[in-house]
């Protein structure tokens, strides 16, 4: 029969656009290359899950080569000077540096952290938010095939300004998961995370290779909801130039990244009870202009259509 084929494909149609218009989720490990005990237990989690490398860890290339071969995202996780007075790591990047420095700073790190396409910040509140120190920072990036993570650890970072004029595109961690090590604090942010992609349609967040980390991630990646999509920080690239930003996402007036498309109703419709649900769907298929189109042109030309009269 020919409507329960119709009906069997708009299903699927919808099943379909239902998955486009999921909540999407990215997570990104960052430290790695320095606890192959917790990191690998991270390499054994979803492939979507991305991991951030320090250059000059001991097992950066390692991991990082790991992690690649596996099909996950890698990014640099480069030291970039904070706000607090506190020893720096080696080749950290700060905001009164020369562009030649910076310049052969990221090139070493892209040599220790293989097969990266992306890059964040390790600590740099007193990097990111120098519009001059940025601007030299994406001047560098934009001969690199990098975008650029910001992870957030200031609120007034100018990396989304830093990089106008430059191919390098900004994203924005939204949650870091364990900047509390108790666990419950790290699921209660885990699901904040969750509820922001559900509402907004996107989220980015940021943890670390801690035990406690590892075992939230084992035990709630196993009941993430439905509506939600795990996906690389790459993918959330595309509409960065594109859209607004999210209501209430707190995020910055110039800030260019607003995340993926948000699927939202603006009046919410009735609820239908289960029992109707399907014979809902089958009477507006009956009544749409496909169906009638059909039943104009071949009524009567074969048995099956009777059925739609």
């Amino acid at each position: 029969m020919l409507l329960p084929r119709i009906l069997v494909s708009t299903l699927a149609s919808l099943l379909i656009s239902g998955s486009a218009c999921a909540g999407k989720l990215a997570l990104v490990i960052d430290d790695f290359g320095y606890r192959p005990k917790e990191e690998n237990q991270i390499l054994k989690l979803p492939v979507a899950i991305s991991v951030a490398v320090l250059p000059d860890a001991p097992l950066a290339t390692q991991m990082a080569t790991r992690a690649h071969q596996q099909g996950r995202e890698v990014l640099i996780h480069l030291p970039m000077a904070p706000l607090s007075k506190q020893p720096l790591e080696k080749d950290t990047l700060r905001p009164d540096m020369s562009l030649d420095e910076i310049r052969r700073i990221i090139h070493n790190a892209s040599l220790k952290v293989p097969y990266a396409i992306g890059l964040n910040n390790h600590m740099g509140s007193a990097m990111t938010s120098s519009l001059s120190g940025m601007q030299k920072v994406m001047q560098v990036l934009d001969h690199y095939n990098y975008y650029f993570l910001d992870s957030m650890t200031i609120g007034n970072s100018q990396a989304s300004q830093a990089a106008t004029g430059t191919r390098v595109r900004v994203i924005k961690r939204r949650v870091f998961l364990d900047d509390s090590p108790d666990e419950a604090a790290i699921r209660q942010q885990f699901t904040r995370a969750v509820r922001l992609a559900q509402r907004d349609g996107w989220a980015i967040a940021i943890g670390h290779p801690h035990p406690n980390t590892v075992r939230v991630l084992q035990q709630m990646l196993t009941t993430l909801p439905g509506d939600i999509t795990l996906v690389r920080p790459s993918q959330l690239l595309n509409d960065a130039q594109r859209l607004k930003p999210p209501p209430h996402s707190g995020a910055a007036p110039h800030d260019r990244f607003t995340g993926g498309q948000i699927c939202r109703l603006r009046q919410p419709l009735p609820a239908v009870p289960p029992s109707r649900a399907l014979a809902v769907v089958s009477e507006s298929v009956a009544a749409s202009a496909l169906v009638q189109n059909v039943k104009a042109c071949f009524s009567g030309l074969h048995p099956d259509f009777s059925s739609l009269k």
